[in-house]
């Protein structure tokens, strides 16, 4: 509930004036959206989607570091779905960006809302088709293969990473 006021908050903060003639919003009574008084654009709270998702090779799984992450935190892959891509294109796009290989059997898992920035996660699992893992330094500070019983620190039980890695743990 915390992370739907915090988008809700930043939306009505960024948006008190109009982006086509800069004039000052209105809300809409009864709806989650502003009006301009001027030239009539409606704006409603945007979403930015992003892809999560697990890739698997037998009893392994595919965790990479962000240089963002606190030392030693490893997740699963994840990206920002870009305009006129579907959401499988967008995973086969980051994953190939990120660590350079291919994937299969793309399955979608689940969503999560993320407050930060605006996002919904949606989460898949993935199998591992081919290539040799060559990270993307600029998103990627390493990224390797573990199983699922040796895994390193991983993100928290609330996020949806987590729910993928405990899943596969469970399942497989």
């Amino acid at each position: 509930m915390s992370g739907r006021a915090v988008q809700i908050k930043e939306w009505d903060r960024t948006h008190q004036y109009c982006g086509y003639c800069a004039t000052l919003m209105t809300q809409i009574v009864g709806d989650r959206a502003k009006r301009c008084p001027n030239c009539g654009l409606v704006n409603y709270p945007r979403l930015s989607p992003a892809i999560i998702v697990l890739i698997s090779r037998g009893e392994d799984i595919l965790l990479a570091r962000s240089p963002r992450f606190p030392s030693l935190m490893f997740s699963v892959l994840a990206g920002f779905v870009e305009p006129g891509e579907s959401l499988e294109e967008t995973l086969i796009r980051e994953v190939r960006e990120e660590v350079g290989i291919e994937v299969k059997d793309i399955r979608y898992f689940g969503s999560q809302p993320w407050a930060f920035p605006n996002s919904l996660m949606i989460g898949f699992t993935a199998v591992y088709a081919g290539g040799e893992i060559t990270i993307e330094p600029a998103e990627i500070a390493e990224a390797a293969w573990f199983h699922k019983h040796d895994l390193p620190n991983i993100p928290p039980k609330l996020s949806i990473a987590r729910r993928l890695i405990d899943r596969f743990v469970e399942e497989t």
